[in-house]
């Protein structure tokens, strides 16, 4: 009981690897944002920043970061979005950052849900106009939260470097020691539970449009989970592999192929009724 107990401690320390330093700011960067703090179900506050489009925003993207620090060492990913005419929106979720608590599953999600509420209920921007990016541990956050419960003005969803379920990936970091890959399926049964698994809501996400993008060298995330992602999702969806790419690296470089055609795949889901 005790080693069972041992080793679900460090499953938890897997997926929830949060901290407080405050990496980088928006303004450093000449981005204007505003701080903001709202609330979770169980009254937890959360804390985030709204960065306004330049000129006239095209809708909002919600961005959903991953499990290590906090966001703002994750909003580099997506600091450029504001300056391609879309309004950002980056929070942190429990025991992250300036947001209070400690990192839970079940307090995670519904974190999740409430920044999308969050945003839905936002004065001065478009409901209607919605877009959600979730990278590696916040794809799977954003994909349990989007396909658990309907969100009218969510008008494309964009999920980068995600697993499928949290008990695959926990196998799969099992397979890779070798006194214990044997064992791996019980083991990843015994040690974490299966609770708002991307494979288990994905499907739930169509009819909005769907994009899935993996890198084909991941380390992290093998690109396997991608790939099962995108077979369990309906129409409409579109996966895009990124040849020689490595975990969440789609956007890192400025002259990126990959920041056009996400602009670009955001901008035909707005036209779309």
């Amino acid at each position: 009981m005790a080693l069972s107990l041992s080793c679900q401690g460090c499953v938890s320390g897997l997926f929830y690897q949060p901290d407080r330093k405050l990496y980088d700011t928006p303004d450093k960067h000449g981005l204007k944002y505003e701080e903001v703090f709202f609330r979770s179900k169980d009254g937890t506050q959360l804390g985030g920043w709204f960065l306004p489009a330049v000129g006239e925003p095209k809708g909002t993207v919600i961005h959903f970061h991953g499990n290590a620090q906090n966001m703002s060492a994750h909003f580099g990913f997506v600091s450029w979005l504001p300056a391609q005419g879309f309004n950002l929106f980056v929070f942190d979720y429990r025991g992250y950052g300036t947001s209070a608590g400690k990192a839970t599953r079940d307090g995670v999600h519904e974190d999740s849900l409430a920044a999308l509420d969050y945003i839905a209920a936002r004065p001065g921007i478009d409901h209607n106009r919605l877009l959600v990016l979730g990278q590696s541990l916040g794809g799977a956050n954003a994909i349990a939260a989007v396909g658990g419960r309907p969100h009218p003005g969510i008008r494309a969803v964009v999920i980068e470097s995600a697993f499928s379920s949290y008990r695959e990936i926990v196998r799969d970091k099992i397979a890779a020691i070798p006194l214990l890959s044997l064992l791996r399926t019980p083991l990843s049964g015994l040690l974490i539970g299966n609770d708002y698994s991307p494979d288990a809501t994905i499907a739930a996400i169509s009819p909005t449009p769907l994009l899935i993008i993996h890198g084909t060298d991941d380390n992290v995330i093998p690109v396997s989970h991608g790939k099962r992602l995108f077979e369990l999702a309906r129409e409409p969806k579109q996966l895009w592999t990124v040849e020689g790419g490595g975990h969440i690296e789609a956007f890192v470089d400025a002259g990126s192929v990959y920041r056009r055609r996400l602009v670009a795949f955001f901008e035909n889901a707005l036209i779309k009724p």
